[in-house]
């Protein structure tokens, strides 16, 4: 039976500079011994989750954590316990890994993992490491496609969205499938902003939603890859409930497409994954490249690219 208390816990993912992260199994004694999970451990009394996180990963492995960021929320529930997990990315850190409570670590590769078993609430967790830092989003309409292409060709793109309202059915396949034929052998994922039945049988490996079909979706589609974008918490809390794999929030800034919209800020951004963030979020509108670190301290994944994409 399950317990109805409910134990926040901050876990941590070590990131190396070429997306590698690492895992480490849990020790005899405590449940689930054997399997696989990111280190981290119970919130004190009194403790910021980051305070809890720098002390766990000091006691744990004998490092000193110099560079976190809040990342995803879940709330899992197992038999012995229900868990309040706070997720967070630790880019730098002072000293070697080391055992001091008689667990192993492995450096893992997203996609690809070595050891098993897996702690079960970590599936979802694992999947959203497979998505890069940057969100590339086709502006074909503005460039030209024969430009579009050329630019997606220039270099390996882990994530890009077809999104080209413009452009009837007929003309969209056609688009998608040269797209994809760029974009799939070098290992990236092609997801295509358009109603969903369009989709079958096209090379592509998810949707993405705009706010009028997340809204009107009862159930998450059927396809590998599901993401939407919104612009606040009420629709990342959707977007949640439904299992999508991510979200794009915007506008963090001005933007050419919508001169004069109200635009959320730094500030406004933040405020909308200060309370529980169930998907990878990306910053989306009037950004480039150079904002990730910015975005990544708010407590996001990535930034969504558009225009800045392609410059």
């Amino acid at each position: 039976m399950t317990s109805n208390k409910i134990i926040d816990v901050v876990a941590g993912a070590l990131m190396r500079p070429d997306g590698s992260f690492m895992l480490g199994n849990r020790p005899e004694g405590k449940p689930y011994a054997g399997y696989w999970e990111f280190p981290g451990g119970k919130v004190e009394a009194g403790e910021t989750p980051l305070a809890a996180l720098k002390r766990e990963f000091h006691e744990e492995m004998g490092i000193a954590v110099t560079a976190a960021t809040p990342w995803l929320t879940k709330i899992h529930h197992y038999e012995h316990a229900s868990v309040h997990l706070r997720f967070f990315r630790i880019w730098d850190w002072q000293g070697e890994p080391q055992s001091r409570e008689g667990q192993a670590f492995a450096w893992q590769t997203p996609g690809r993992l070595t050891v098993e078993p897996m702690l079960p609430a970590n599936g979802p967790i694992l999947k959203s490491l497979a998505l890069p830092a940057c969100h590339a989003i086709t502006c074909a309409a503005e460039i030209g496609v024969e430009a579009q292409l050329e630019r997606l060709a220039e270099r390996d793109w882990g994530l890009v969205q077809v999104r080209e309202p413009q452009m009837a059915r007929e003309a969209l396949a056609d688009f998608v499938a040269r797209a994809a034929a760029i974009v799939r052998p070098r290992g990236g994922k092609l997801v295509v902003n358009a109603d969903p039945a369009w989709l079958a049988g096209w090379p592509v490996d998810g949707v993405h939603l705009n706010g009028a079909r997340l809204a009107a979706l009862d159930a998450r589609p059927a396809f590998d890859w599901v993401g939407a974008s919104i612009h606040g918490a009420a629709e990342l809390a959707r977007a949640g409930e439904l299992g999508l794999d991510y979200a794009l929030l915007s506008p963090v800034a001005p933007t050419a497409s919508h001169p004069g919209a109200a635009v959320l800020g730094w500030d406004g951004f933040a405020a909308c994954l200060a309370g529980e963030v169930p998907l990878p979020v990306y910053a989306l509108g009037g950004l480039d490249a150079g904002d990730l670190d910015a975005a990544r301290a708010r407590g996001a994944h990535g930034v969504a690219l558009m225009r800045g994409a392609w410059r």
